[in-house]
């Protein structure tokens, strides 16, 4: 699968999905029998050139099974033809990642430094990932024909349709920068092929409480999507309940989990696409709440496609807080960066091994190229290149580390002038806090958040408080005894 990835406004990408090793056959749900399901392209669903099988003109027999249509470990995908050679994944950089402010003071939003080693975009792109393929970013940019900038998900793919429609796929999968999980897309496209879709949505089980805060849809005993309320409450949240069994959940999660949630994943079948937004919607901005309500409301066959595993839009500072520290959780993370069956992978940059002399460090992941001395570090992530002195303590912290060594020279300089070099000073308390990259934090600070300030924007100061975490901003420096 080739790959594009935009941002919007800034950027978007092209890549190849990850192939896991396909077999012939699918497990049906509810027996131990196995269904052999070959996936069969629409008529006129192919791109120019493409090699497929010959179909009738009509329209195939519906085939349902909740297996192909849940994101199930011991499922299989048998895809003809095979995604790498039949898909173009278009990953969505995101917009201008206001709430995530100040991370996105100095970088797009799919660049924020994750896990210590990673950047945001990592996780679509390795989910995407295959040996062969492509990837291409496209930027943002105006002509005579269109002076405007991205104005919405839609807005941003339909200015590149003249170089979509190029390739020869059969569908767009259509993904966002700014979420962290772990997904074998093939067994989505898997499903988008035989269900016989339009267009296929990602969905996630919701319990009630977390239910408010996302776009629900319903859908029928067959999987199709035939309603959307966007952050529903009371009577209206009630209304969208749905039997999650029909989308593979067995019947006790389906009890807990009643709701489904749109995660801002699709994949288009690609003739729909080109349809929909160059005739039928030419002046929707947003897939979510204006082109896919729209394709079910004229009669589009709009599916739902169940992902029952960790997912989290990172889109708030508590948020991106939270799903950092989570990788630290003990016995098992909330996502994890060790499963070799499908790596995440990052830009290479040869650094050397962290070095951790007479530190005391628990609960916590340490990333690499990094000097840890004579410190405490509990319940933490520290990023590449992060030098941390004697005496400090780092508790409930995120450090995102350095772009760059400063050199002995600079170190000394630095010492004559009375500066600040990059890193945590000596005998410095951080708790509850992001620190991110390049920031210069003298000796004896504290940054503990003392009088439980919940919200504060201090940029001069060089941080913030949103939700009661202090974030300080990259390039920031905070003078020898400051107290936050």
């Amino acid at each position: 699968m080739a790959m594009a990835a935009m941002a919007s406004p800034s950027s978007m990408t092209m890549i190849p999905a990850r192939h896991h090793g396909a077999a012939p056959s699918l497990a049906t749900s509810g027996d131990s029998s196995v269904r052999r399901l070959r996936a069969q392209p629409r008529h006129g669903r192919r791109g120019r050139g493409t090699s497929v099988s010959t179909v009738a003109s009509r329209r195939r027999p519906f085939v349902f099974t909740p297996r192909a249509v849940s994101d199930s470990k011991s499922s299989q995908t048998c895809l003809d033809p095979d995604a790498s050679t039949s898909v173009l994944g278009i990953i969505l950089g995101g917009g201008a990642g206001t709430r995530l402010y100040p991370l996105t003071k100095k970088r797009a939003k799919p660049a924020v430094p994750l896990g210590a080693n990673y950047r945001l975009i990592d996780i679509p792109v390795s989910n995407c990932y295959k040996n062969e393929g492509f990837v291409e970013v496209l930027a943002a940019q105006q002509s005579p024909d269109n002076p405007n900038w991205f104005q919405g998900t839609a807005d941003a793919v339909r200015q590149y349709l003249w170089l979509f429609e190029e390739h020869n796929v059969m569908e767009f999968l259509i993904l966002a920068g700014d979420h962290l999980y772990r997904m074998d897309y093939e067994k989505f496209i898997q499903a988008h092929r035989e269900t016989d879709a339009d267009i296929t949505v990602a969905a996630l089980p919701m319990d009630e409480k977390r239910a408010t805060a996302f776009g629900l849809m319903k859908i029928d005993e067959e999987g199709r999507i035939i309603e959307f309320a966007e952050k529903p409450k009371g009577d209206q949240l009630k209304a969208m309940m749905v039997d999650t069994t029909i989308l593979g959940l067995d019947d006790v999660r389906a009890k807990e989990m009643p709701y489904i949630a749109s995660m801002g994943i699709y994949v288009f079948s690609k003739d729909v696409m080109l349809q929909l937004l160059r005739e039928q919607f030419p002046g929707a901005n947003d897939f979510g709440s204006e082109v896919i309500p729209g394709a079910t409301s004229i009669g589009k066959r709009v599916q739902a496609y169940l992902y029952d595993g960790y997912w989290e839009d990172i889109g708030t500072i508590e948020a991106f807080y939270n799903a950092n520290l989570g990788i630290t959780k003990k016995p098992v993370p909330d996502f994890s960066f060790y499963d070799r069956s499908a790596p995440i992978y990052t830009q290479p940059r040869h650094l050397p091994p962290s070095k951790v002399l007479d530190a005391d460090v628990t609960d916590s992941v340490i990333g690499e190229g990094c000097v840890i001395k004579n410190c405490k570090i509990h319940h933490s992530v520290v990023g590449l290149r992060s030098c941390i002195s004697e005496g400090a303590i780092i508790e409930d912290t995120l450090l995102m580390g350095a772009d760059y060594y400063e050199t002995e020279a600079d170190k000394k300089l630095l010492a004559e002038k009375g500066g600040i070099p990059i890193g945590i000073g000596k005998n410095s308390h951080i708790r509850r806090a992001i620190i991110d990259k390049n920031a210069r934090i003298g000796d004896n600070v504290k940054i503990i958040n003392v009088d439980n300030v919940q919200e504060a924007a201090r940029e001069t100061d060089g941080y913030f408080i949103k939700g009661g975490i202090v974030t300080v901003i990259k390039d920031a420096l905070l003078p020898t005894g400051t107290v936050i």
